[in-house]
């Protein structure tokens, strides 16, 4: 027996109940689960742990940030991996609380999946942008890309519910300042994080609704064809330019 607003109910009974409530639809037309922002924590998590490994081991650093190089070289994964790696705890704090603040009610209005979704073509997106204009020997970490993803797509949001927009303009505005300020910051990835999340998120909001799950997967993964085509132009690119270097 389980306890009731008007009593006891069997187990069977607040099963069938429960089948009887409607779900919650969310702004981009998933189902809201109630409960913790797992993918943001989870997120969070992996991001911690790579750090640990990474001062745990001085050549995990070298081997999965961003390097054009080690890119054009067949080292693609470099193009993920580096947005779970962090130059430092001050890097790593900045980020993460980024994401703690800012990914739960992403996370509820979107849902799960298409908040997954939309922070790995964020993430993506930065590298893909590095890859391209960044100087050929630098080497790029951070979640930065991504959280400058959930940014843009937080404004669309934002704009599509009516809601006051003053705050999240404010920051958007003082981190690019930092950004084109700071020499050690990349630009590169975040205007391509937060394009991306932005186009991403118009798409999850703006999809016609009789067919919003086939036009949101559908530009995401052309999206990610795109991107795939970039990194094949670039590298090709890269190759031509020096060769042995490179690919030996």
């Amino acid at each position: 027996m389980r306890s009731a607003a008007v009593g006891h109910q069997c187990v069977d009974c607040v099963a069938q109940g429960a089948q009887s409530v409607r779900p919650i639809r969310t702004a981009a037309g998933g189902v809201s689960r109630s409960g913790q922002p797992l993918v943001t924590y989870g997120l969070i998590a992996i991001n911690v742990v790579m750090f640990v490994l990474q001062m745990m081991s001085k050549n995990l650093e070298r081997e999965l940030v961003l390097w054009a190089p080690g890119v054009a070289g067949g080292e693609y994964y470099r193009l993920v991996t580096s947005a779970f790696m962090h130059y430092g705890a001050l890097h790593l704090l900045f980020n993460m609380w980024a994401l703690y603040v800012i990914g739960p009610p992403l996370e509820s209005w979107l849902g799960r999946l298409r908040f997954g979704a939309l922070y790995a073509l964020s993430a993506l997106g930065g590298s893909v942008l590095v890859y391209w204009l960044a100087p050929i020997g630098a080497a790029t970490a951070g979640a930065s890309g991504a959280i400058f993803g959930l940014f843009g797509a937080t404004f669309v949001l934002a704009k599509h519910l009516r809601l006051d927009m003053r705050w999240l303009v404010a920051i958007i505005v003082a981190n690019l300042i930092l950004t084109f300020t700071v020499p050690s910051i990349s630009w590169q990835g975040h205007i391509g994080g937060l394009v991306t999340g932005a186009l991403i998120a118009a798409v999850f909001v703006y999809a016609p609704r009789e067919r919003r799950n086939l036009v949101q997967g559908g530009v995401c993964a052309a999206v990610l064809v795109v991107f795939a085509l970039l990194i094949y132009w670039r590298t090709a690119e890269l190759v031509g330019q020096y060769g042995q270097l490179i690919t030996g």
